[in-house]
Order: structure tokens, then C-alpha cells, then sequence
């Protein structure tokens, strides 16, 4: 196990992923984000289905410092309930996986 994490989260707006992208970058939490293409999003909202226009992006971090980089995507997020999930990285390039230890 390389002990990183790659943090997703999608966002109601390249602005607001770059905002926030930047804001955890800056605090230290994430070592760098990828803020991909936006993409279509259909999902169940409260008994309906809904459609969206939504911006994915992936966050790189410690497995140690996953949970509180979701808590502060939440936070400053837009979406009463965002999708924020961790996925661990079983295997990374050692050099890289130390880049991601030492930048967050």
C-alpha cells in the first residue's frame, strides 16, 4: 500500500472547483488537484430524477489525511450534500507517492 489517497468530488461549477481546488491545495490538505472536463450528471434527488451539468475533480492526499480533506470539501461546499469519497491507491510510483506525502 503506497498510503495515498485519491479524494473525488464533483461541483456545480468550474469556478467552484478551482476555488476550492485551490483553497486545499493552499491549506495543505490535498498536494494537487486534477479539475477535469465538466460531465452530465442523472441521479435521484429527494424522489425525483434530476440532471445536472457537474465538474469532477481528483484530489491527491495522504490516506492519514483523506478524512479531513472530505470534511473540508464538505464545508465550503455549495451541495447540501456533496459527493466526496476516497479512494486508496494501492500502488503508486515511489517517487510520486513521496511527492504527495511531503506536499500534504
Amino acid at each position: 500500500m503506497s498510503a495515498i489517497a485519491t479524494v473525488y468530488a464533483v461541483f456545480g461549477s468550474q469556478a467552484e472547483a478551482e476555488s476550492i481546488g485551490r483553497a486545499m491545495v493552499k491549506r495543505g490538505l490535498a498536494a494537487c488537484v486534477n479539475i477535469l472536463g465538466g460531465c452530465r450528471s442523472i441521479y435521484r434527488w429527494q424522489g425525483a430524477i434530476e440532471e445536472a451539468d457537474e465538474v469532477p475533480a481528483l484530489f491527491k492526499t495522504t490516506a492519514e489525511g483523506a478524512a479531513a480533506l472530505i470534511a473540508a470539501i464538505a464545508e465550503a461546499h455549495s451541495y447540501g450534500v456533496p459527493a466526496v469519497v476516497a479512494w486508496p491507491i494501492a500502488h503508486a510510483h515511489p517517487a510520486y507517492a513521496e511527492w504527495v506525502k511531503q506536499s500534504s
